[in-house]
């Protein structure tokens, strides 16, 4: 019996290792060259005396019209040396984050071949949660004092929908999101669909960069937030045809299903229950649906108008 039981587990590890497809295959076989560079690292150790040899290396992290007085203040300064050393625990190395990012490239590299692949810059930025991921073409600027986990003292009074979000886990998909914005149009029409619909093509761009994170990564959801989008898609959906938002050109429709917030609003008692974004989460059902039926490249659904995505994909939400 015992050797049954192994016999299947061999042939099923076989065939989880044979079911990657050849896609993947041809992915993982890409050349992608980039360096990682600790610039945190380097600004923690650095002294005085040696700012010059370090604006040498990294002009671009120095702006001309600063004084080198801001950044020797900066190197003495005690909150500054505090990120340093929270930083330099946490991250003692990066190369299970570089490992991400190498097929995070290699995937951005297949489906758009002319990709220029960044240099990655680890910093840090006096917790500026604003600006996590920067990515500029040719550099990726990653802040690491954003990511040291919810729970770290630095993010007392951060709120928690932010917060949640602060994760190693995440580093990868924010350096997704940031490249895919460079791709993705930006709605031309005010319409909330439009506006849909947009984030739904990152989070698309994201399903087929970063096949290997989960969705709640990608969405930026914990597992219940997701398993609670999921529950509730058809309610979600029903609502917004119901109230008429789709073709709506209220701004405050980002607001309340767009953006980054405590819960989504439907102005409804169930709110704070809510996970934020929800119209997010339906267009990126919505994109995916599209690109099951329709024969199109990724291009010709990234140039496709919002109004031509909702009529193609004929939409079904889960129930």
């Amino acid at each position: 019996m015992i050797r049954k039981i192994l016999f299947i587990l061999s042939i099923t590890a076989l065939i989880a290792c044979d079911s990657k497809s050849d896609v993947e295959k041809e992915i993982e076989k890409i050349q992608v060259d980039f360096e990682v560079m600790r610039f945190d690292k380097r600004f923690a150790d650095a002294t005085p005396g040696k700012l010059g040899t370090l604006k040498e290396e990294f002009p671009f992290f120095f702006p001309p019209q600063y004084h080198d007085s801001v950044w020797i203040n900066k190197i003495s300064d005690t909150i500054q040396q505090e990120i340093n050393t929270e930083v330099a625990e946490a991250y003692p190395k990066f190369s299970e984050v570089e490992d991400e990012l190498q097929s995070l490239f290699q995937h951005v590299k297949y489906y758009f071949p002319t990709f220029e692949v960044p240099d990655v810059y680890t910093v840090t930025s006096e917790v500026d949660y604003k600006n996590k991921v920067i990515y500029t073409g040719s550099k990726l600027l990653i802040s690491l004092d954003t990511y040291l986990g919810e729970d770290h003292p630095f993010y007392m009074g951060i709120q928690e929908y932010l917060k949640k979000n602060f994760e190693k886990a995440q580093i990868v998909p924010d350096a997704a999101t940031a490249i895919a914005q460079e791709y993705v149009p930006r709605p031309k029409s005010r319409t909330f669909l439009a506006h849909m619909i947009y984030y739904g093509k990152i989070l698309y761009l994201k399903d087929i960069w970063i096949p290997f994170k989960s969705d709640a990564e990608k969405m930026g959801y914990t597992e219940e937030e997701l398993e609670w989008a999921r529950k509730n898609e058809a309610q979600t959906w029903r609502y917004f045809v119901e109230k008429e938002v789709l073709f709506d050109t209220n701004s405050e429709l980002y607001t309340r299903f767009l953006y980054p917030a405590p819960f989504s609003k439907f102005y409804l008692l169930l709110d704070s229950e809510t996970p934020d974004r929800l119209g997010q989460y339906i267009a990126w059902q919505m994109l995916r649906q599209y690109m099951d039926k329709n024969d199109v490249s990724i291009q010709e659904m990234l140039d496709a108008s919002a109004e031509e995505l909702f009529n193609d994909a004929n939409y079904k939400p889960k129930k």
